[in-house]
């Protein structure tokens, strides 16, 4: 039973190369799966990571195709989806792509959003002229049946916009992403001295706080492999990041600990974190919580689960 996984683009919301970001990477988020005898190709998000995937995928394919992949996308944040029009085989009638992805607004088409970036006024080629055959689909949170033993499960998260967790399953093997995003927590007030007070509030602001996080960690619970969003240090989260939609590498870990995760990705990097500090990062990290490997997604890295 064949599930791979290799990271093309491992950075959050900008692409950062330079000097000392060449270990782990400079592009934003873009991971490859192969899943099943046939390597069923699944890519999850569409940031500058994909440029080079597609170039690779051409070259595999001689230069002309035909390639055919599932485009899941966590949200539409623009260094979740800038790589897209740089993505080499959507110029070729031999591609098909069936591209999924969450929308904040239902007047909206997922088409619309992302195909909005390749207009004249941003881009020489317009979405329309594309060559290649390419489906958007509007998805929920659920379970999915995807044919040939791969099953999926969605979830929201906590993220400023609209943003799905995946989990994909084949062949007891489970693989899950928990980015972009940040724990829940309660909204109201729980000062007694505060005007805005109010203890009623406050009680259910903790226990929803709670039951969300709940979910969240039952969404990756025993996962062979997480990706889970850790763009903060927990004293960077604790100075002014709190509400922007990442989680600290200590929250991180806590949780895929508890929900029994035998290997964690740290994904998301800040770009202005070096590969010098982000070995730190880890190595703090993975001696704080033992109960389970703790690495630094890294560009190029394959794991096969």
């Amino acid at each position: 039973m064949s599930f791979k996984v290799r990271f093309w683009g491992v950075r959050g919301s900008i692409p950062c190369p330079g000097p000392t970001t060449v270990r782990y990477g400079g592009n934003t988020p873009c991971i490859e799966l192969r899943i099943g005898p046939e390597e069923r190709l699944i890519v999850i998000d569409a940031g500058s990571g994909i440029r080079e995937l597609g170039n690779r995928l051409l070259a595999e394919a001689g230069g002309r195709g035909p390639l055919e992949a599932d485009i899941y996308l966590t949200h539409t944040h623009w260094d979740h989806i800038m790589g897209l029009p740089f993505f080499a085989p959507i110029y070729l009638p031999s591609t098909h792509l069936r591209v999924f992805g969450p929308v904040s607004h239902e007047g909206e088409t997922l088409a619309a959003i992302v195909g909005g970036q390749m207009v004249y006024r941003y881009f020489p080629v317009r979405q329309e002229e594309l060559a290649a055959r390419i489906e958007y689909a509007n998805l929920k949170e659920g379970s999915f049946d995807l044919g040939g033993g791969l099953h999926l499960t969605t979830k929201y998260l906590n993220h400023p916009v609209l943003c799905l967790g995946y989990r994909f399953e084949y062949g007891g093997r489970i693989f899950c992403t928990a980015y972009d995003t940040e724990p829940f927590r309660n909204l109201f007030s729980t000062d007694p001295a505060d005007p805005s007070f109010d203890e009623l509030l406050a009680e259910e602001g903790d226990l929803v706080a709670r039951e969300q996080n709940g979910l969240i960690e039952e969404f990756f619970r025993g996962a062979d492999l997480l990706v889970h969003d850790t763009q903060y240090t927990p004293e960077e989260y604790g100075k002014g990041r709190m509400g922007w939609g990442h989680t600290d590498t200590s929250d991180a870990a806590r949780a895929a600990v508890r929900a029994g995760v035998r290997r964690l990705a740290l994904f998301h990097h800040d770009p202005g974190r070096s590969d010098d500090q982000l070995d730190a990062l880890v190595a703090e990290t993975a001696a704080a919580n033992p109960g389970v490997d703790i690495f630094a997604a890294r560009e190029g890295m394959e794991i096969s689960l």
